[in-house]
């Protein structure tokens, strides 16, 4: 039996692209200049992948969920859980989870601005005034996220998150009732409606929000939840694979789908999910965590936000930065390790959002069959050995080049 190997896989976030017009017809990954990921393509075995299913647009959460080998169709209920969990949050199966925004309402709490100025300081302290409230039985668990954004988590018996938005989706308009989708859901749209409620009787009046209107600031007078979803009751990727795992990323809602998938969290500083991230300093934390890991799991999001952004000359830059992070892996790491290069979806910068293309894979290390394919881009990998495969494929494909997985039969 071969030694059991280590596995890395990198995630580079709203990476695959379509041709663009300032490129000349080619993609940023084309164009951009990437000698490490054309060695680790030209190294090793290349395909396409869709990230949950063939033409389905894929979100990061679910996405993220089929790369780490579940069934998002199964076990996707909404954003929040993993919103949640990924802000630090300690979620369980069957709670209720809900995406919030600290926002500005009128004193007839008709929104002004449903992020508050797009607050940045301060928010833990009017978070913690929330926090640990109680409703009809139901326990809040409340917390901040970046800028404007919070989570909620109702934790008791006979919730259901089939309820409507409290958030309007607009200025101008009056904060809205939750309503039960289903008569299970009575309980939970009456607990949100009060929890609204008392959110504004008790931010109105905050210190926080005191000095914000003296300085000319709108107060994040109000929680307008919405996204609802139920936590799922999804077994850890430890114990169905006997492996431990960690992840790496500056995204919350990633690092929320790892935690819950039981991954370790290796917090680095200046990993900031943006533009600005420190892509050396999440190198270097791969490295030191291969050494006690047998996954290792690296999501990069700042091609995203240049999909995003329609930026395509900053997505070819973002590409580099990402290639001299990936050589200093690849110079540094002494372990014997499988890596993976993919991506969890297509933002194209001529659409600005996710499409439901496949995403170039290369998969190189110790046991693999090389193919003919020497870049790596959205074109040459469609020529490669793996040919195209799903997300969801992706983890037995390690697990089963490091001698980790059980055979099917005798």
């Amino acid at each position: 039996m071969a030694d059991l190997g280590k596995m890395l896989i990198v995630i580079c976030d709203g990476l695959g692209d379509r041709p663009a017009k300032e490129l000349k017809g080619k993609t940023p990954l084309q164009v951009a200049k990437k000698p490490t990921m054309n060695k680790i393509a030209r190294e090793g075995i290349c395909g396409m992948m869709y990230p949950i299913d063939v033409g389905v647009r894929a979100g990061s959460d679910t996405s993220h969920l089929a790369i780490l080998g579940y069934d998002p169709y199964k076990l996707y209920t909404g954003r929040g859980p993993y919103e949640a969990a990924g802000v630090g949050l300690e979620v369980r199966g069957g709670d209720v989870a809900l995406r919030c925004n600290f926002s500005t309402v009128d004193d007839n709490l008709v929104v002004e601005d449903r992020r508050a100025g797009r607050i940045k300081e301060r928010t833990d302290e009017i978070a913690k005034a929330l926090d640990g409230m109680e409703i009809e039985g139901v326990k809040v668990l409340f917390k901040e996220s970046v800028e404007h954004r919070a989570v909620l988590v109702l934790r008791g018996d006979g919730l259901s998150p089939y309820i409507t938005d409290a958030d309007p989706h607009g200025e101008g308009r009056k904060v809205s009732e939750v309503k039960a989708l289903k008569p299970e859901a009575e309980l939970t749209a009456r607990v949100v409606n009060q929890f609204v409620k008392e959110s504004y009787r008790i931010l109105k009046e905050h210190p926080v929000n005191r000095d914000r209107v003296s300085a000319g600031l709108p107060p994040a007078n109000i929680v307008l939840p919405r996204g609802a979803g139920i936590v799922p009751h999804i077994p850890k990727v430890g114990d169905l694979y006997h492996i431990k795992g960690a992840a790496i990323t500056g995204i919350a809602l990633v690092k929320g789908v790892c935690r819950v998938a039981g991954l370790d969290i290796i917090e680095v500083k200046g990993a900031t999910g943006g533009l600005d991230t420190n892509m050396m300093a999440k190198a270097e934390a791969v490295v030191k965590a291969l050494d006690n890991y047998d996954l290792v799991f690296l999501n990069i999001k700042a091609p995203d936000i240049c999909g995003h952004d329609g930026n395509a000359g900053e997505k070819v830059k973002v590409i580099e930065r990402i290639d001299a992070a990936l050589a200093h892996i690849l110079n540094n790491a002494n372990q014997n390790y499988v890596m993976a290069l993919t991506a969890d979806h297509t933002t194209p910068v001529s659409v600005k959002d996710h499409t439901g293309d496949a995403v170039p894979l290369s998969i190189r290390g110790e046991g693999v069959r090389k193919d003919a394919v020497r870049t790596f881009d959205e074109i040459a990998c469609a020529r490669g050995g793996l040919g195209t495969i799903l997300g969801k494929n992706l983890l037995p494909l390690l697990l089963q080049l490091t001698a980790r997985s059980e055979k099917f039969g005798s």
